[in-house]
């Protein structure tokens, strides 16, 4: 997994109305990037939901959150319309973006192993450098603990 201090890979994938989404396009802002392996599965909604209900006092921060799996942009929409989100969701149907994050990981369940994505959660700066990276991250905590760390980054560039 990428970890803290290293400059966030660019990317460009398609977000839930199919619209064309830039990471770099949010520099100046601090950018909250999780990724999650499915849409409408309980954690992934706990997660999203959790997201969704604390997203004022990310833009309250000035901060943005963007979602990503490989699901499409019209699974995405009907996730976002099923479960009242409101949030960025990002379709990674190649898993490019998961590989780039080094998310993308061999997985065992029943004794099958296959490949997918890792529960990630990555707080970028203003300036693109990683500050917080998780890996395996717990999808009711996740929301809560990105906030802390933002709150710290914030604390930080006011100088308290």
């Amino acid at each position: 997994m990428i970890e803290a201090g290293t400059m966030a890979p660019d990317f460009t994938l398609e977000d839930q109305d199919g619209n064309p989404v830039t990471l770099s396009s949010f520099r100046g802002r601090p950018v909250v990037l999780y990724f999650y392996p499915k849409d409408n599965t309980s954690g992934c909604t706990t997660q999203a939901k959790g997201y969704t209900e604390l997203k004022t006092e990310f833009e309250g921060k000035n901060a943005v959150v963007i979602g990503i799996s490989k699901d499409s942009p019209a699974s995405h929409r009907k996730f976002i319309d099923k479960q009242d989100l409101n949030l960025i969701l990002l379709s990674d149907p190649e898993h490019k973006v998961n590989e780039l994050y080094d998310v993308w990981k061999e997985k065992s369940m029943y004794g099958k192993k296959y490949f997918g994505t890792v529960r990630s959660s990555f707080l970028i700066g203003p300036d693109g450098v990683i500050l917080e990276a998780g890996e395996k991250v717990k999808p009711k905590l996740d929301p809560e603990n990105m906030l802390r760390a933002l709150d710290a980054l914030v604390k930080k560039e006011q100088g308290s």
